[in-house]
């Protein structure tokens, strides 16, 4: 008996595979299970997309711009971010609204900076869409309200991502804190990116946070040309550079993108464009259309589709 016991057991190759396919599979979820709440996954997927899709001011070609409805929309549509101009009050509440003033999205008239979140509030920010796009009209967009930061990042948490931009924020001083704060609270740091014109505002943000996408803003009058020097310079601080596409082209695209900078040009509402946009190579587009966005990027990386 011992004899028998002591000779060697056959045990067949295929018995080998399935034991250690089955210990791989149960390390493999030992291992999600312990790190899922530690990793972004959200973050570690979007980088596989060829162009980030950032519907600007929500999806405000269908909906009043800078409003609940327009960023809802926006998400829905599958936009990797919602972008949002921050401005401060005249009582130090942050709200979204592209413009200085409240006159052209509201009927109501003001600086942003000169009135209380009541006073705005009160306004109605939906009404003007309706009767500037009747085909897109809806009768909940009237009385549509300006939303607050805080209320946008209550409504998606994390559901989404948001392109923070600070708007003049020389005229308002402490906007940024504020910002981070609400960003803080709502324990949001992967889920945002900020951009500016100013590079003050750029620069204080990083030194806050060293990991946050950061995106210098450029306008142009004029064929945009840009120097060696100026995008060592931003490349100091923030990891891309927003210019307005209409004054950009390929040439410009390249030079950027050499430097190790992103490119996410605004505002770009016509199919042929993104178009051109993608063929360039642009990282990210900013369109009032995301849906209109996505199609293109469908249609180029299938042509056959």
């Amino acid at each position: 008996m011992f004899k028998k016991l002591q000779e060697p057991v056959n045990i067949s190759r295929g018995y080998l595979y399935a034991l250690h396919l089955m210990l791989l599979t149960a390390l493999v979820g030992l291992i999600y299970s312990l790190s899922a709440s530690f990793l972004d996954f959200p973050s570690l997927f979007l980088s596989d997309k060829k162009i980030v899709t950032i519907a600007h001011r929500g999806a405000s070609g269908y909906a009043p711009e800078s409003t609940l409805s327009s960023y809802r929309l926006g998400v829905k549509m599958g936009a990797d971010y919602i972008e949002i101009d921050v401005q401060m009050t005249a009582d130090g509440e942050l709200v979204a609204m592209h413009d200085t003033s409240v006159n052209r999205t509201t009927n109501g008239k003001g600086a942003v900076k000169d009135m209380t979140l009541a006073e705005i509030k009160a306004l109605d920010a939906g009404s003007w869409f309706n009767e500037k796009h009747p085909i897109y009209a809806r009768d909940d967009y009237a009385n549509e309200k300006v939303p607050t930061l805080r209320e946008i990042f209550e409504a998606f948490g994390k559901d989404t991502r948001y392109m923070l931009e600070t708007k003049d924020p020389e005229d308002s001083p402490g906007m940024e804190e504020k910002m981070w704060a609400l960003v803080e609270e709502y324990d949001l740091r992967k889920y945002v990116a900020v951009q500016s014109f100013s590079p003050a505002s750029l620069l204080k943000i990083r030194t806050w946070d060293k990991d946050v996408p950061l995106f210098q803003l450029l306008w142009y009058n004029r064929p945009a040309r840009i120097s060696e020097r100026t995008l060592s310079e931003i490349g100091e601080y923030a990891n891309g550079i927003g210019a307005n596409y209409l004054r950009i082209n390929e040439d410009y695209v390249d030079k950027v993108k050499q430097s190790g900078l992103l490119i996410y040009p605004y505002t770009v509402n016509y199919q042929v464009n993104m178009e051109n946009a993608v063929k360039w190579g642009v990282d990210g587009v900013h369109t009032d259309f995301p849906d209109r966005l996505l199609e293109v990027i469908e249609e180029l990386d299938d042509p056959e589709a």
